[in-house]
């Protein structure tokens, strides 16, 4: 049975090319790949190298090839054809990497294939070794589409048009820090924290009850809790979590938009923490 959560040999598709890839000479064209510049996912690097002789200031990672993760962050990030050879899960997690390396104001541009016959495993031509591949819809701005190839541009949430409501989380403020995003949620960190670090978790769509978010909805945000848990480890180096929705005005919750929290907990915070999240009613906390 094939592995459904990861694709081992999605970087056999890469591409050794003497001219620039498609997408690249459209973003060239277009004067778009501004400053400090990123090839995500950049295969053998032919499109880094030759953007450098153009004078972009550019370099490139790629998990196999050129394995040396950014330590930095970019104004414009490139993507060319790693989300079709991913599976879903390997695809959020990209598109989260993404939001993390790009510049609160910077912008990504991600190229899908429009030209897939069909989705799923098939014999690689020259390596006759399995590899995937799968259309790719994401809900960003289209900049470009054709018959063989589409190329998104992506900002981060709180940067794009606001949402025709008042809710605070439709309507992220474009100064808050973001800690992560995929393309069904973004996290960022609570305005009036119960500890440091405290993080919110946040579906895109506007909805009220956790219950009436989809399963892809519910299961976008537990995919993102786990980042953000990493990320937030890494940085507070806390020693334990609270993880807690408030559904409804009677248990708590104030912002009718669903948004999951998690709430580091450190040695001493509270005198007694046995009990956990059983302390929102405080005569049950203990027994």
């Amino acid at each position: 049975m094939e592995n459904l959560k990861s694709n081992a040999n999605s970087h056999l598709t890469a591409k050794e090319r003497e001219t620039l890839s498609f997408p690249a000479k459209t973003l060239v064209n277009q004067n778009l790949l501004v400053g400090e510049v990123l090839d995500f996912g950049c295969g053998y690097g032919s499109d880094v190298k030759l953007l450098q002789n153009k004078g972009i200031k550019i370099e490139g990672y790629d998990k196999y090839y050129f394995p040396e993760y950014p330590d930095k962050k970019f104004d414009t990030i490139i993507c060319f054809y790693v989300l079709n050879v991913l599976m879903p899960e390997e695809q959020a997690t990209v598109l989260m990497e993404l939001s993390q390396l790009i510049k609160p104001t910077g912008k990504v541009y991600i190229a899908v294939r429009r030209d897939l016959q069909y989705e799923g495993f098939r014999m690689h031509k020259i390596h006759q070794i399995k590899t995937y591949q799968c259309n790719v819809i994401l809900n960003t701005k289209s900049l470009f589409k054709n018959e063989n190839c589409e190329i998104y541009e992506y900002q981060h949430y709180n940067q794009i048009d606001k949402a025709p409501n008042n809710c605070p989380f439709c309507n992220p403020d474009s100064g808050r820090e973001l800690i992560v995003e995929s393309a069904t949620a973004y996290a960022i960190y609570d305005k009036f924290p119960v500890s440091d670090g405290h993080a919110l978790i946040i579906p895109k769509r506007h909805c009220e009850n956790y219950f009436d978010l989809t399963f892809r909805e519910q299961a976008a945000c537990m995919f993102m809790l786990n980042k953000v848990k990493e990320i937030v480890l890494s940085k507070f180096n806390s020693d334990g979590f609270n993880v807690g929705i408030n559904v409804g005005e009677k248990a708590g919750q104030t912002v009718n938009h669903v948004h999951i929290h998690l709430i580091p907990r450190y040695s001493g915070d509270v005198e007694q923490p046995r009990g956990g999240v059983r302390g929102i009613i405080p005569d049950k906390q203990k027994y």
